[in-house]
């Protein structure tokens, strides 16, 4: 199986290619559009800023080619953030695969923390990609901006109000923790993304 992570401006792609390896899968990290064109899975993780990555997608032309990828894509952390509509992070347009908004947290209380930072259950979870996975286990988070609820959301988080962990429409699935931090049931959940 070819597995290739997309290379653009961002960080923490060493540790999803560290976790395919774990799962036995050598992935190649590239920005080749033929190299992506053909492989069987794509990975679109990654930690960054939206407007700054946004604008390095559509330099390169990486934009046309992920929201044009027939085979299943998975976007974690800011890659989710990046396939829906519009992120209020520098304020711009993004991907259009999952229509709904990115928004940042607010903080309802004087001790609420922003960015949410540790482990949080998931619930309400849909489709193979959560398969074996119980909604009292915990993944990882790291993030100041979430996806509103909408059609595409297939599991839940809840962190000063209700919002997207998991997003999935025709090939494309989205997560916003990192399941390559996220022990057993991480490796549990990319190893359902490699078995779709």
């Amino acid at each position: 199986m070819e597995v290739a992570i997309i290379k653009y401006n961002a960080g923490n792609v060493i540790s999803v290619e560290n976790a395919l390896r774990r799962l036995g899968v050598t992935p190649v990290i590239t920005d080749d559009k033929a190299l992506l064109q053909a492989a069987d899975k794509v990975i679109f993780p990654g930690v960054g800023e939206a407007s700054t990555t946004m604008a390095y997608l559509r330099e390169h032309r990486l934009d046309e080619l992920i929201v044009n990828l027939k085979q299943p894509v998975l976007g974690i952390c800011i890659g989710m953030q990046l396939m829906c509509r519009h992120s209020e992070e520098g304020n711009v347009d993004c991907l259009g695969i999952f229509d709904t908004e990115v928004k940042r947290f607010q903080a309802q209380q004087k001790n609420d923390k922003i960015p949410q930072m540790g482990w949080n259950t998931v619930s309400q979870m849909q489709t193979p990609l959560f398969e074996g996975v119980n909604p009292e286990e915990y993944v990882y988070y790291v993030h100041s901006y979430y996806a509103e609820l909408c059609r595409h959301t297939i599991a839940r988080t809840e962190y000063l109000l209700p919002y997207s962990a998991a997003l999935h429409r025709d090939n494309f699935y989205a997560v916003q923790f990192h399941p390559e931090k996220s022990s057993e049931v991480g490796a549990r959940i990319l190893n359902n993304f490699l078995n779709l």
